[in-house]
């Protein structure tokens, strides 16, 4: 299973001659390309998948998924310390 993850943009660079970006995934900062997205900007988010951006979103919904993705964190958690495999 492949996941979207949402990251904040906090650099756009063109230079290289493709639409590059920084995300900030809650501290951790990778490069994803942007070009399928051009109405990008820095502060906007948007969900990454495999090192490209898919789409930009409201800071609300990236907040929404990213609370989903740590409630799912847990669980898994709690199965694994019940000795379960999920």
């Amino acid at each position: 299973m492949c996941l979207g993850i949402p990251g904040k943009i906090i650099d756009i660079d063109s230079s290289s001659g493709m639409r590059m970006a920084k995300i900030d995934f809650d501290g951790v900062v990778r490069q994803a390309c942007v070009e399928a997205i051009p109405e990008a900007k820095v502060g906007d988010y948007t969900i990454i998948h495999a090192g490209f951006a898919l789409n930009v979103l409201s800071e609300s919904e990236a907040k929404e998924t990213l609370d989903m993705l740590n409630e799912i964190a847990n669980i898994e958690e709690e199965l694994n310390a019940d000795g379960q495999k999920f």
